[in-house]
């Protein structure tokens, strides 16, 4: 089924919306949590609450790519239910590696203000990345939003793990100068 007519389902509220949601996206909802979580209950459950989450969104929000749409709400809630698993018990992990890393590009949360600002940030980081030759950028995307460790994602494109961190660490820098250039980071 095409992603316009699962839409189509989702804005008549029709449960066949879920099913074929999770049809098609569920493995990939799936690999997202689970790579977030490293736990094959919590990512089902993340992505249960993903159907749930789409179901109350639309109507009125009526997504451009159902892909990229369900990803985000899966991340989002994996990052949630992370945070709320680690408040509880302090542990390592994937993401608490990646927010190490992405620490040094956003010091602190008084550099972002308000929600409008936190917008447009995130709008001004999609644009640097869609700017940066193309496996520079997936690279990026592969590590900071889909929180893929480092080997998989060296073994993905072929280069050294040493590759893979020296891509990510131009990349941050680069991040870095143009955060602070546009006024979103102070030195």
């Amino acid at each position: 089924m095409e992603d316009s007519q699962i839409i189509d389902l989702y804005w008549q509220k029709d449960p066949d919306a879920i099913a074929e949601s999770n049809r098609k996206y569920g493995a990939y909802c799936f690999r997202i949590a689970d790579s977030i979580l490293h736990s094959n209950e919590d990512a089902e459950e993340c992505v249960n609450d993903t159907w749930l989450h789409a179901w109350n969104a639309m109507p009125p929000q009526r997504p451009a790519q159902l892909r990229m749409f369900l990803a985000k709400i899966t991340r989002n809630l994996s990052f949630n239910r992370f945070n709320a698993r680690s408040a509880q018990k302090r542990g390592s992990g994937e993401i608490s590696l990646v927010l190490d890393e992405l620490a040094e590009c956003i010091a602190n949360e008084t550099d972002i203000e308000s929600a409008y600002e936190a917008k447009e940030l995130v709008g001004y980081i999609s644009c640097f990345v869609k700017k940066l030759p193309e496996r520079d950028g997936n690279v990026f995307v592969r590590r900071y939003f889909f929180t893929e460790p480092i080997p998989v994602i060296a073994e993905r494109y072929g280069l050294t793990e040493n590759n893979i961190m020296v891509i990510l660490s131009r990349t941050r820098k680069k991040l870095k100068c143009a955060l602070i250039k546009e006024g979103y980071v102070h030195e």
